[in-house]
């Protein structure tokens, strides 16, 4: 009863207080793919690790925003080798575009805004985390369920990094927040489709065993036919 609330809130009061066109979410959920967020990973922390006062500071993103790919790798895995799902919350596995976004967005804004504006940046790039994620619903790519655990990992990730976080004491270059956002914007537009799925689907088969992969619509086909009358138990349950 309470993931139904919880949906029903968003969809008939706070997703349409953002009214955007499709094509605008379109982008934003490009923005949480991780061909374009890793990259931009790399680049700040190989700036922070140049450094021995900022070392720990890349080492600890790093390892947290590991952590956190191997535990959302493994849901995916869970889901599409051994049909590790849960249908009555349409719960396939978490979501990785809400996952990466919580986990490198804000810190990678606090850098990028330096010392005066950082807590405002921090703030912002958590906002638009929160955006990636309302999109991946918006296009359909996943429940609010497995939006809200990656938005949940990511963001735990990240806030662990920064209660424990040594800020640099200076701005970044001039050329390198110029560059990520440069990045940022061109591959959102550019990229091509990501194959992150694909590799997870691969490794999935090899490591179950199974011939072909478990998917969300064989999950809501079985649910359906599981209940009375094999009907969905709450609107948009079973899509």
């Amino acid at each position: 009863m309470g993931i139904e609330l919880l949906e029903r809130l968003f969809t008939l009061h706070l997703a349409p207080l953002i009214p955007l066109p499709y094509a605008w979410w379109n982008a934003f959920t490009r923005l949480g793919e991780a061909q374009i967020l890793l990259p931009a990973l790399a680049l700040t922390a190989a700036w922070l690790g140049a450094s021995a006062g900022t070392r720990p500071l890349a080492r600890a993103w790093l390892l947290a925003t590991a952590a956190v790919a191997v535990a959302t790798t493994a849901s995916k895995v869970a889901f599409i080798g051994w049909e590790k799902g849960y249908a009555p919350f349409d719960y396939s596995a978490v979501s990785g575009h809400a996952m990466f976004a919580a986990a490198i967005l804000p810190l990678l804004g606090g850098l990028v805004a330096g010392p005066r504006s950082r807590r405002v940046a921090v703030v912002a790039g958590y906002g638009l985390a929160l955006l990636i994620a309302v999109s991946r619903v918006k296009i359909g790519a996943h429940s609010l369920v497995e939006v809200l655990l990656g938005a949940a990992l990511g963001g735990a990730a990240s806030a662990l990094v920064l209660w424990r976080a040594r800020w640099p004491p200076v701005r970044m270059p001039a050329w390198m927040p110029a560059a990520l956002a440069a990045w940022l914007l061109l591959m959102a537009a550019v990229a091509p489709p990501s194959r992150t799925h694909d590799a997870v689907t691969r490794l999935a088969l090899h490591l179950s065993g199974r011939p072909a992969p478990y998917t969300k619509t064989m999950m809501r086909l079985e649910y359906r036919l599981k209940l009375p009358h094999g009907g969905p138990a709450r609107p948009g349950a079973v899509r």
